[in-house]
């Protein structure tokens, strides 16, 4: 057995053995309250878990919630990625776009949602909120990123009259990319939070959200429970997934525009 699979084997050991932790906390809190309603049993909700997973209408809800997940981060990344470059770049238009993403972070988003519901169809208000979540984060992200970027690269490329081009894609590009993972990888956790929420409150048809507000409804902690951890799981999927395509990457940066 190599090292790489001795190590991998001991990461995956500790894995399950935190997990198999946290469930007997659950556990233990589940007897201690002797309430099904406030805390389920463990085994009662990974049962219930297994159930949803062969039913058409939870894979339905759930790949409406992820598409719209898709769809807000994508807006934010576009949108946020583009204004923070120009924002870095231009003192005028940071100026401009500082009040406005300063407001977006205070603003509560039960105030947002609340206006959505009155612009949108309910479907559409979980796009909408996990834009506004997402948005601020990748502007600051990549405008940290311009603000901070070698001016010495800079003096160089332009001492040795480096294409305008070059400049952009060896020296800005490459400068602000730890900086994009990070903000992509943040929204990624936050979008998921933001649109699950609104799912909750606008309760379109299809939706996780929709069905966590049934189950609140219905007083039906064991499907809270499950479809909870059907988010968490998903979520964490996606994020590793993304993790691993982005590995290697986060923290590289390039000292030549060669």
């Amino acid at each position: 057995m190599t090292d790489s699979t001795i190590n991998i084997s001991k990461k995956a050991f500790f894995k399950i053995a935190v997990l198999l932790f946290w469930l007997a906390i659950w556990q233990a809190i589940y007897l201690l309250v002797q309430n099904n309603i406030l805390i389920p049993a463990p085994l009662e909700v990974l049962s219930r878990l297994k159930e949803l997973v062969l039913l058409r209408s939870f894979w339905v809800s759930l790949l409406f919630t992820i598409s719209r997940v898709f769809a807000g981060v994508c807006l934010a990344l576009v949108l946020g990625t583009a204004l923070g470059f120009l924002s870095g770049l231009n003192r005028f238009c940071y100026e401009i776009l500082s009040p406005l993403v300063v407001a977006i972070k205070s603003t509560p988003v039960m105030s947002f949602i609340i206006v959505a519901l009155v612009w949108f169809g309910s479907g559409n208000v979980p796009v909408f909120i996990c834009f506004l979540i997402a948005f601020p984060i990748i502007w600051t992200n990549i405008w940290e990123g311009i603000t901070n970027v070698n001016i010495k690269l800079l003096e160089m490329a332009r001492v040795y009259r480096v294409p305008r081009a070059k400049i952009l894609t060896k020296i800005y590009l490459q400068e602000i990319k730890p900086y994009f993972i990070s903000g992509f990888l943040t929204i990624i956790g936050m979008g998921w939070k933001a649109t699950v929420t609104a799912e909750v409150l606008s309760h379109p048809v299809h939706a996780v959200g929709s069905r966590l507000y049934d189950a609140r409804v219905f007083i039906n902690s064991v499907d809270l429970f499950a479809f909870t951890l059907s988010i968490i799981g998903i979520s964490l999927l996606i994020e590793n997934i993304i993790i691993r395509l982005f590995a290697g990457s986060g923290g590289s940066r390039t000292n030549s525009v060669s």
